[in-house]
């Protein structure tokens, strides 16, 4: 039981200074340690004597000293080396006789387990000794326990954080860097790669594994993606087609009999030594194989950098158990997010299809306004941007999400997706007057010059025969000429007077003249030059459109509201149909269809609105009017401010930014 040489204590000069009385309790004390050496509490226990008055009794990593309690009266620094094991439990104090000091919390705080008598029996010691290694042993397996499940909570706690991070995250790329940093942070991995199943085929014939991305916090380099058949020859394919998790302790000396090898040359051309291997398959909820997760070296501290030989050597160890259940756990995640952040890109895909064929479906209806839907898009976007760096005034606290800014961009691009509703001839009316209403006028124009030269020729006829004179003949020709001119004169007033005007603007007498101005028919009845619609139609103020045609066209408002809000958006993009619908309000509530006032108009509309009116003035592929310069552009926007129909603070953000510029810029 003994680890150390015999020492005779009684003929120590220590032992020689004590009293009598003293010395009988050492001789007792050596008695009771040959007794205990004798008799040991477990096979293994080891016996030791550092001083006369300790008996130190070893087993495994615990210790028990027994003492008379003079040593804890009198000599308490005999007790100084083992305080630090007493104060973590791996030691404890058995006390022979009662202390001077009747409050014994200090000695309890020390490590106090048992008190015996000055002269206990060695039996009672052997039970003290016993029941103190126990209580040692059953503390030490509690804290592993407490350690244990401590560790468990906070796995438990990252494996939940990176759910919540993985569901949270939609961009595929995005969500690839995410999986493989959190694979490598709860298993201390020095790399790692991502690799993604490409294909449609579930048997896998034809279909590729896609190398995505690298991670490695010891050595930087440039990866880039490529592509490599699914065969048992790589790790990552043995491991999609085995749908099992791998683990390799050294991937330079494989077990015997491995279908796959490992390429040195990624070691070999940046200085690095791959070393131990975890791989696994991230699954769909299918049960197929989406993607391969790769995990290199792992570290014995994680926040080593493995740089030397000696690094690998003495840092890297190989993947254990629980690294590969937390990675099977964190890839059965993985998985699912994969799938679903593939499925939702997918879904965007088919949204955007349907947006774009939307777009096409509107432009067909009026090629004439090409391109409009798409620019606007932009311009807005570039506006909401634009607010968002904005540091003063009312939206200087705006942000938008990622989502908010595309939801915008749909409610943009399909702002005019009503005219599809609206009557095709009033949609690309071009002028005041159909094509067909101006040729109806024209030729009356002529049948009155044909009747007028008739009339002329036929009184000229009659005063030649009865022998009229030169000079009225001549005034006959004169009158001629006279009514000829005035014809055309209308022509080129009605010709005038049928170009829409971007302001309100016109003098209209002679179109009003030409609806009072009669002729005679064929048949002798009387109509005007003019009908009644068709002075209506020229004598528009501002644009092309008639009251009734204006209202059909800002009925595509209430039409882009009605299809859209038939439209599935979902939760994210609920307010397309919203945003949509009211570009075409004011603030001082003179807009359409809903007259919505100030801040019941969305901000995102408010925006749109600005952009729909920029571009609608600047556009330069309208047949029907030139496109104005920029500077006019923004005199007409302050003056729709001043008008309070617009934000005048938006506006200011429009011009300050020059949100205009890369938008142009793809046109010229």
């Amino acid at each position: 039981m003994s680890d150390a040489p015999s020492v005779d204590w009684a003929a120590s000069p220590e032992i020689r200074q004590l009293s009598p009385r003293a010395r009988l309790g050492v001789d007792a004390l050596c008695a009771l340690a040959g007794w205990l050496e004798q008799h040991p509490a477990q096979s293994g226990d080891v016996l030791t004597r550092a001083h006369p008055l300790l008996i130190l009794v070893r087993r495994s990593d615990f210790l028990v000293l027994i003492t008379p309690a003079s040593v804890w009266d009198k000599g308490r620094h005999l007790l100084s080396p083992y305080l630090e094991k007493l104060a973590s439990a791996q030691a404890r104090l058995v006390l022979l006789g009662p202390p001077r000091e009747p409050d014994l919390s200090q000695a309890m705080n020390l490590g106090l387990c048992a008190l015996l008598g000055s002269t206990p029996t060695p039996e009672e010691v052997l039970v003290a000794c016993h029941q103190a290694f126990e209580l040692m042993s059953a503390k030490a397996r509690s804290e592993v326990r407490g350690k244990t499940l401590n560790r468990y909570r906070y796995e438990l706690g990252e494996l939940i954080e990176i759910a919540r991070a993985l569901t949270t995250e939609r961009e595929i790329d995005k969500l690839l860097g995410l999986i493989l940093e959190k694979a490598r942070f709860i298993t201390a991995a020095d790399a790692g790669s991502m690799y993604v199943v490409h294909g449609d085929d579930p048997l896998l014939a034809g279909r590729e594994l896609y190398f995505k991305l690298s991670q490695n916090d010891s050595v930087s380099f440039d990866s880039r993606e490529f592509a490599m058949p699914i065969s048992a020859a790589s790790m990552a394919g043995y491991v999609t087609l085995e749908q099992k998790t791998l683990s390799i302790e050294d991937v330079y000396d494989l077990p015997a009999g491995s279908p796959f090898g490992f390429d040195r040359s990624f070691d070999q051309k940046v200085g690095y030594r791959t070393r131990s291997m975890l791989v696994t398959p991230l699954m769909t909820s299918k049960g197929e194989v989406i993607g391969v997760l790769q995990l290199i070296n792992k570290k014995r501290e994680p926040k080593q950098k493995l740089l030397s030989p000696e690094d690998f050597e003495r840092g890297v160890i190989p993947f254990d158990d629980r690294s590969e259940q937390l990675v099977t756990t964190l890839a059965a995640q993985a998985g699912i997010a994969l799938e679903n952040a593939i499925l939702y890109q997918e879904i965007r895909k088919i949204f955007e299809g349907f947006v774009k064929a939307s777009v096409d479906a509107i432009e067909a209806r009026d090629p004439t306004t090409s391109g409009h839907s798409r620019r606007v898009a932009d311009l807005t976007i570039n506006l909401a941007h634009a607010v968002e760096r904005t540091d003063s005034g009312p939206y200087r606290d705006v942000r938008w999400q990622r989502e908010d800014l595309r939801e915008l961009e749909y409610a943009s691009v399909l702002h005019d997706f009503g005219k599809i509703g609206v009557r095709e001839h009033v949609l690309v009316k071009a002028k005041k007057l159909f094509p067909n209403e101006l040729l109806l006028i024209q030729q009356r124009l002529e049948f009155v010059v044909r009747t007028v030269e008739n009339d002329i020729l036929s009184r000229k006829v009659q005063a030649m025969s009865r022998g009229a004179s030169a000079g009225e003949l001549v005034q006959l020709d004169r009158e001629l000429a006279e009514k000829r001119a005035q014809i055309e004169e209308s022509w080129r007033a009605v010709e005038q007077a049928n170009e829409p005007s971007l302001l309100a603007a016109g003098d209209f007498k002679r179109i009003e003249e030409l609806g009072r101005q009669s002729y005679a028919r064929l048949n002798g009845e009387k109509s005007t030059i003019l009908s009644a619609g068709e002075v209506k139609s020229l004598s528009v103020m501002r644009g092309s459109l008639t009251t009734e045609e204006l209202d059909e066209i800002r009925s595509h408002v209430s039409h882009t509201y009605r299809f859209l809000s038939q439209i599935p958006w979902g939760k994210t993009f609920a307010r397309v149909a919203l945003i949509a619908g009211a570009h075409h309000e004011r603030l001082n509530g003179t807009g359409y269809p809903n007259r919505l006032q100030g801040e019941e108009i969305p901000l995102q509309s408010k925006m749109m609105s600005i952009s729909d009116i920029f571009d609608a003035l600047t556009a330069s592929d309208r047949p029907y009017k030139r496109a104005v310069p920029v500077p006019q552009a923004l005199d007409i926007l302050g003056f729709e401010v001043k008008e309070g129909h617009v934000d005048g603070e938006l506006v200011r953000i429009f011009s300050d930014a020059k949100v205009w510029e890369p938008v142009l810029s793809k046109t010229h």
